[in-house]
């Protein structure tokens, strides 16, 4: 029997800043820090510096979980099949493209609207006694 290497993989993430952060959730934890900072300002100015600082790490965890979370896979419903698997801020750019995209096509095929105070009303049952068509029960209502 022979030897061979077994990978011991003990530098797995080094690559990472901070373990937790991958480059774009680094990112996207400073754009919702610095939105965050904002109201921190505002909060700091009204003296609920406190409250300030609450503000700030929402923000900064709601950009966190915009770049890191993932849409589970796993369901049965319609939005599991199509945006399964893609991240939190890819499903939100896909949504901007559709609105921005948009349009909407109708077909309108012109009618006349009923009168509800018309007491002549023909059941189509009748017209199909009578032999009579939708067409000719409506050219008799417009005489």
């Amino acid at each position: 029997m022979g030897s061979y290497y077994i990978p011991s993989n003990k530098l797995k993430g080094e690559n990472r800043i901070l373990y937790i952060f991958t480059g774009k959730s680094l990112i996207y934890t400073a754009v919702g820090g610095f939105i965050g900072f904002f109201a921190y300002l505002i909060f700091t100015l009204l003296q609920l510096k406190t409250a300030g600082i609450l503000v700030l790490a929402i923000f900064a965890l709601i950009g966190y979980g915009i770049g890191t979370i993932k849409m589970p896979t796993s369901g049965t419903s319609k939005l599991v099949k199509n945006v399964g698997g893609d991240s939190i801020d890819e499903i939100i750019v896909h949504y901007m493209q559709f609105k921005k995209n948009k349009k909407v096509y109708t077909y309108s095929i012109p009618r006349k609207e009923p009168s509800y105070a018309d007491t002549s009303v023909t059941s189509p049952l009748v017209n199909f006694i009578t032999g009579k068509t939708n067409s000719d029960s409506t050219k008799e209502e417009n005489k």
